[in-house]
């Protein structure tokens, strides 16, 4: 069947059972991509939202609880909060309908975009790291949204060719992967435990590889599967009595961890687009 070369010297024999097994590995994503191909970019979309639509949620029904906390954390008075709270609700529910109906979904992203920023600086995430990876992480996924949402742009340059690189969409793919990956950076722990060390080492090589664009959408899918198992086993708020302040930071985490899922999915269901070696092994 032939050979793969190890180093100078030394070869690897690659037999029929060998290549069918690396065939079925590299045929697991196109097989999902193609028997999803109507349903995955929505069920993206719906996870990548999550965060957002339970917190403007959570303005409505807590309205009283979250003016009252801005106007004690900031001292900015009930005017001030009123509208904080109101913004939050308006501009996560209404970007939400507007990304699911795909109406103005460039505007969508903005406002979830701003949302995002405002709520940085407003529960002073800056200064925790844990809390700005995630937030940067979910900027990412709304890059995705917003390149999935456009059709292919022209050269960054009038009058020089357009190379497959050099397009607006695929700079927003690969800004989209990486800051993805700092979703992973807060789920390493430096435990002494052979489930945990697995984890880690998993966790960093898939990360790795969908930054730099190889193997992305195998190793996306993987990751999606590693974060859904972690997720409802590290957050599962619905298993907390509602008076507890732990079950609303499970609920939180719960939430923004699907909408990174969601991102996931979208690099799944797009690809990585022209900035990674899954495009350019074309080429060679």
């Amino acid at each position: 069947m032939g050979k793969w070369m190890l180093d100078e010297g030394n070869y690897i024999e690659i037999t029929p059972e060998v290549k069918t097994k690396i065939d079925y590995i590299d045929e697991i994503d196109k097989l999902v991509v193609r028997k999803g191909k109507n349903v995955l970019p929505t069920v993206a979309r719906l996870c990548l939202i999550a965060t957002f639509l339970e917190d403007g949620l959570r303005m409505w029904f807590q309205w009283s609880e979250q003016r009252e906390y801005m106007d004690m954390s900031w001292g900015c008075g009930k005017i001030i909060a009123t509208l904080f709270v109101l913004i939050n609700l308006i501009g996560q529910i209404g970007g939400c309908v507007m990304v699911i109906l795909r109406f103005r979904v460039s505007i969508a992203v903005g406002v979830l975009f701003f949302i995002v920023v405002l709520q940085t600086i407003a529960y002073s995430i800056l200064w925790d790291l844990q809390f700005l990876l995630r937030n940067l992480a979910l900027i990412g996924a709304l890059l995705l949204v917003l390149a999935e949402s456009r059709n292919e742009a022209r050269s960054l340059f009038a009058g020089v060719p357009s190379l497959g690189d050099n397009k607006p969409k695929n700079f927003m793919q690969l800004a989209g992967r990486i800051l993805l990956a700092f979703m992973f950076i807060t789920l390493i722990r430096f435990e002494l435990s052979f489930l945990q060390v697995f984890q880690d080492i998993l966790g960093s090589i898939l990360m790795v590889l969908v930054v730099v664009g190889y193997k992305t959408k195998l190793s996306a899918l993987i990751l999606v599967l590693l974060l859904t198992i972690l997720n409802l086993y590290h957050n599962a708020w619905w298993s907390i009595p509602s008076y507890k302040p732990l079950r609303d930071f499970l609920k939180y985490d719960f939430f923004q961890t699907l909408s990174v899922i969601g991102g996931l999915l979208m690099i799944v269901s797009l690809g990585p687009g022209g900035v990674s070696m899954d495009e350019h092994k074309k080429e060679w």
